[in-house]
């Protein structure tokens, strides 16, 4: 049986605001790197071919086929340790051809909608500790194929989105207070342990990372690209130095910051764009998470709630440790900006996620009330 959908339930306020934050990163690559532009650019369109497609299929389809999600996952993830090509000293890409892409970000999405379906199933039994073991163990494997990549960022990432989800379906806050109090313990003494010298828990650039945040100075070689990240985005101003512009005084065009379309793209916006510039972005991404989040709390079926809280984590989680990066909160990670900064697949696998979403509101029933932006 077909489905019809009414236009009128179509959330166009939450499309606007992701296509004025993919032009606005297209502007940006156009800038830190011409030759991408374009591509950017095709990605954005095929993104939204996507995402309309997907927002016209009811998603309770896919999460009929949750665990087939989580195989196909495994599956992806797997093959990056068989085949995937190696860049920057990590397996994190899959090559056919002249086709490149990262598996571990069509992954997020996959494992969005086997979690939605997982604690759906189990919502009546999220204040038993072995449930919450067996939800962990579940969640150990494609973790531990990303960690293999290796990736620390991603694999962080997704337990964020774990935790988000489990916490929505209704974990027991007395379960949250005794992980805190064993979690917070154990993320010190690990800290401390990978910052000594000769460790063998993480890799050596991850070593460095790490070193070069704690101690710009001391580790000034690892640090320069953060530290000219800092320096680009002040010397901005509070209206920037104009988009595009050939300054020889900006830090971008210097070549000062290595790579400045992918994860530091921010800094692009910073220098170029100014602090409003800056705040236009982050607005928008604000919106982006805050809309997810709106439409996932006026469904009364869990699983579409944990949709939305799926990728509204996913898009604020990711974000805020790209940000915190540029700006020297963080050690430098390798994540990018969610539909700012260049990365086909990462795109497409975004607005894939919100074609979900948009299902999700576009379902007639059975909803709550439409809360209050």
């Amino acid at each position: 049986m077909t489905t019809v959908y009414r236009f009128k339930d179509y959330d166009i306020f939450l499309i606007l605001c992701v296509l004025a934050l993919s032009g606005a990163g297209v502007l940006l690559i156009g800038s830190a790197g011409p030759s991408y532009q374009y591509r950017q650019l095709a990605g954005v369109m095929l993104g939204l071919l996507v995402m309309g497609a997907v927002s016209i299929v009811d998603y309770r389809i896919l999460i009929g086929h949750g665990w087939s999600c989580y195989a196909a996952a495994l599956v992806l993830l797997f093959g990056v340790s068989v085949v995937g090509a190696i860049s920057g000293g990590a397996a994190r890409w899959i090559e056919i051809g002249p086709l490149r892409f990262q598996p571990s970000e069509m992954s997020k999405i996959l494992l969005i909608v086997f979690f939605a379906r997982l604690f759906h199933d189990f919502q009546d039994k999220m204040d038993r500790a072995v449930y919450v073991f067996f939800f962990v163990g579940v969640l150990l494997p494609p973790a531990a194929l990303i960690l293999e990549q290796p990736d620390l960022s991603t694999a962080v990432i997704l337990v964020w989105i774990f935790l988000c989800m489990l916490f929505m379906a209704g974990l027991g806050y007395g379960i949250i207070g005794r992980a805190l109090l064993l979690g917070i313990p154990l993320g010190g003494a690990g800290l401390f342990l990978v910052t000594r010298p000769g460790q063998t828990l993480i890799n050596d650039y991850q070593y460095r990372r790490i070193m070069a945040w704690l101690s710009p100075q001391e580790w000034a070689q690892d640090s320069y690209q953060q530290r000219n990240s800092v320096m680009a985005i002040g010397s901005g101003g509070l209206w920037g130095k104009g988009l595009g512009n050939d300054s020889p005084l900006s830090v971008k065009n210097g070549n000062f910051l290595p790579e400045p379309h992918t994860d530091f793209i921010m800094a692009v916006a910073g220098e170029e764009l100014g602090f409003w510039g800056c705040l236009m972005i982050l607005l928008l991404l604000a919106l982006i998470v805050e809309e997810c989040i709106r439409i996932g709390l006026k469904t009364k079926d869990l699983s579409g709630r944990l949709i939305c809280i799926g990728m509204a984590a996913l898009i604020a989680g990711q974000s805020f440790v790209n940000l915190s990066v540029v700006t020297g909160l963080l050690p430098n990670t390798g994540l990018t900006l969610p539909f700012v900064s260049y990365g086909l697949t990462s795109l497409v696998s975004l607005y894939l996620g919100l074609g979900l979403v948009l299902n999700v509101g576009l379902q007639r029933s059975p909803f709550l009330p439409i809360p209050p932006r």
